[in-house]
This record gives structure tokens, C-alpha cells and sequence, in this order.
């Protein structure tokens, strides 16, 4: 991989961990502008595109209870939200075979194919990145991206529940 900063070897621990720490807020803080504009260009708040985004992820239709625990939206916003999406054509409800009292929610067939069409630059460009890195890597960044994540939610977990105390 080439890099313009010095090798892992030439840092301190104490350097490589602050860098880190710098380069997440500066990902976290540009990955947020990207998603911004990525949702402007399919004509999509951030939230509903946070929303398709997730839905994307699921193996399946998800409940709107569900989209709230994803989103971390309460369930009268995920609510209003899986309704500003039926009206964008973006995602459908359909009749839960378990539960026919209950709905559940899938990206609409046109939908997932216009936003992943928006998507084919961008996912590239992001790809290119990571072709950069030996299977060792990007073991390591997948176990770091992943590990990050569950912390992220414990936290999140942790705040609400302070919050609420």
C-alpha cells in the first residue's frame, strides 16, 4: 500500500493510535458529506437514504419496528418514514405470512436498481481503495470495522439509556 505518511514501523503506538483516532473523525466526518450528497442525487433525505441503505443490508422484508431499531429513529418516526418511502415508490409494504395484521418493508425492485446504479461510481472509487491492501489487511480492517460497529452501538445503547435515567 502506499501512503505519504511514514510506515506503521516509524510511528509510536502512542502516534499510530492518535492518528486513528484523527483519520475516524475526518472518515466519519466525510463519509457523512457523501452520504449528504449521495441522497441529494437520488432526491432522498439522509435518513430515508440511511434507511435504503440498511433495508439493503437485510436479508429480507424487516418490520417497521425493525427500521427503528436499525435507524435508531423512535417507531412514529420510522413510521412516517416507511410512508415518506411507499410514496417515493422507494420501498413496499407486503402482508407478514406469519402475521397478516402485520406489514413488512422491502426496497421496491426499481428503487434498489436506480440507487445502486447511483451507487456504481462511487463503490468503485471506494474498491480501488481496498485493492490497495493484501487479504491480511483487509482482514484486519473488516475485524476493525466490525468490532467498531458493535462498540458504536453498545455506546449508542448506553447514552439513550442515560438519557432516559
Amino acid at each position: 500500500m502506499s501512503t505519504d505518511s511514514p510506515r506503521s514501523g516509524e510511528w509510536s503506538r502512542a502516534e499510530l493510535l492518535a492518528r486513528i483516532v484523527t483519520e475516524s473523525q475526518r472518515h466519519y466526518a466525510d463519509y457523512s458529506l457523501f452520504t449528504q450528497a449521495m441522497a441529494d442525487h437520488v432526491g432522498l433525505h439522509p435518513t430515508d437514504m440511511q434507511c435504503v441503505a440498511l433495508l439493503d443490508m437485510e436479508p429480507g422484508p424487516v418490520s417497521t419496528g425493525d427500521i427503528a431499531r436499525l435507524t435508531g429513529l423512535t417507531s412514529g418516526s420510522a413510521t412516517r418514514l416507511v410512508d415518506r418511502l411507499v410514496k417515493a415508490g422507494i420501498v413496499e409494504r407486503r402482508a407478514d405470512p406469519e402475521d397478516r395484521r402485520r406489514s413488512l418493508v422491502v426496497l421496491a425492485p426499481a428503487a434498489r436498481e436506480r440507487i445502486g446504479a447511483a451507487w456504481d461510481v462511487p463503490g468503485r472509487a471506494f474498491g480501488a481503495v481496498l485493492d490497495g491492501y493484501s487479504d491480511a489487511e483487509l482482514t484486519v480492517i473488516a475485524d476493525y470495522l466490525h468490532r467498531a460497529a458493535e462498540v458504536g452501538r453498545a455506546q449508542t445503547q448506553r447514552l439513550r439509556a442515560e438519557d432516559r435515567a
